[in-house]
């Protein structure tokens, strides 16, 4: 791959690109915080809470590989912009609903601003910085996340506590604001120079059959994995992500190259990221529960005590040891190492009994696990795909994230009610789940490492073989 020479005010331009981000993952977790008030105020129903959550996450989800399809094609500046400014107005719409259906119409206008936005991000990372500098870019973006996770619940609880409801989503406003001022004067415009044609009907399938799917690992523990609403929207996911794969493989202009999955590297982090997101999903949710049901601390006290997860990442990452460590271990070792730590730490949280340090133990590992592994697996992803279709390798590692998460969240959930249903204490069932997630996160690792290791001694054959002998 060519070298890509370093933006000059690549660093400031990142600061930017990380408070567009920041919008997307406040908002991700705010909102949690806030159904007591939904309900109260606007007579929310069970149903009506979880589309206002699902609304969001069912585009997004759907839309992120055509988002990042669009940026490519288009220009990813461009659409950093569309994408603020549609999480914007789909938030003054939100903070000003006055009844549940105008809400979540709301959040579904937001999730189509959120899957612009997650995927140009990563795209514009991958534009200005030169290769060697990507890791530690990488790794300041993927702390944000750490960073949403760990304040949105701060964040909203303190509004709560001051202003109504709508004001969780109106604090979006200034961020976001301040944010497409200075997309527009800071970051520089990028685009595929080829300018393939736009892949409608690849656009449509992927849309569809990953909104199914996602609707179909989210509706799953609610309405049971053998009702007529999973049953019939797990076939339509089969069914047209089948569709997907074989147009993709025959479009004249394919948005998803198939031939990517020949690479191991891809193939070893795309298999790594999805069992390492699958096992930290479930975990994470398993986690508050432990927290507020076994140790019986209160929401807010739950919030806090899961801060130094969020902050060793934040911490590792933007002072750039976790991509010195990577660069001196070398990117297999360093996913093998952290997804190592990710498993301890799981491991930790699962024998802890009424006690909080044990817990702090394994929140630590799981924090330093993450802050190695997560941008060196986004790194792996991203460093395979051309440069021109940055935005769509950003939309794979998005979509991946959001599966694994949805997967995880739902069979770990599985296994809780399965073992509270066999007559086991809630401790022993949430330490079960924790284990089946450590024992993922740690296959996630193994595989992932094996794989890149591989393509890593292939590479240099392969290049040797195909050479034109002078």
């Amino acid at each position: 791959m060519p070298s890509v020479p370093s933006h000059p005010q690549r660093w400031l331009i990142l600061g930017v690109i990380c408070l567009a981000q920041l919008t997307v993952l406040l908002d991700n977790t705010v909102l949690n915080v806030a159904i007591p008030s939904l309900t109260r105020e606007l007579g929310a129903s069970t149903s009506d809470i979880q589309w206002m959550i699902n609304a969001y996450s069912l585009v997004q989800s759907g839309l992120l590989l055509t988002a990042g399809s669009a940026a490519d094609r288009y220009g990813r500046k461009r659409m950093l912009i569309a994408g603020l400014a549609l999480f914007g107005a789909g938030s003054v719409v939100a903070g000003c609903a006055g009844t549940t259906g105008q809400l979540i119409a709301a959040r579904a206008g937001m999730g189509v601003g959120g899957a612009l936005l997650l995927t140009t991000t990563l795209a514009v990372v991958m534009q200005i910085f030169a290769p060697e500098e990507q890791p530690k870019a990488i790794g300041v973006w993927a702390a944000v996340n750490s960073l949403g996770f760990a304040t949105g619940p701060l964040i909203g609880g303190f509004l709560l506590n001051h202003f109504w409801w709508g004001s969780i989503f109106l604090v979006n406003l200034p961020v976001a604001a301040l944010a497409l001022v200075a997309v527009v004067a800071l970051v520089p415009e990028s685009k595929n120079p080829q300018g393939d044609r736009p892949d409608l009907p690849g656009a449509l399938l992927s849309t569809v059959g990953m909104a199914s799917l996602v609707f179909t690992v989210i509706s799953g523990p609610t309405h049971g994995w053998t009702s007529a609403r999973v049953l019939v929207s797990g076939a339509v996911a089969v069914g047209v992500l089948a569709l997907f794969a074989r147009w993709e493989s025959r479009a004249p202009y394919p948005m998803l190259d198939l031939a990517l999955f020949r690479d191991r590297r891809f193939t070893g982090a795309v298999a790594g990221a999805v069992l390492v997101t699958f096992g930290m999903g479930g975990a994470l949710f398993l986690l508050t529960q432990h927290l507020q049901l076994v140790l019986r601390y209160g929401p807010l006290e739950a919030g806090l005590r899961t801060a130094p997860l969020a902050l060793t990442v934040v911490a590792l990452n933007f002072t750039g040891l976790a991509a010195k460590a990577t660069v001196k271990l070398g990117g297999p070792a360093a996913i093998l190492t952290g997804m190592t730590a990710m498993a301890a730490g799981l491991v930790s949280i699962a024998v802890a009994s009424d006690g909080y340090a044990v817990t702090l133990l394994g929140l630590l590992l799981i924090g330093t696990g993450t802050a190695l592994a997560g941008p060196a697996m986004a790194h792996a992803i991203m460093s395979t795909i051309p440069p021109d279709r940055a935005g769509v390798g950003a939309g794979v590692n998005g979509m991946l994230a959001e599966f694994g998460n949805g997967l995880g969240v739902a069979v770990l959930g599985a296994v809780l009610s399965a073992r509270l249903a066999s007559g086991a204490r809630l401790s022993s069932a949430l330490g079960t789940g924790q284990a089946v997630g450590a024992v993922a996160v740690f296959a996630g690792g193994v595989l992932a490492a094996v794989l890149l290791r591989r393509a890593g001694r292939a590479e240099p054959a392969r290049k040797e073989t195909t050479a034109v002998p002078s």
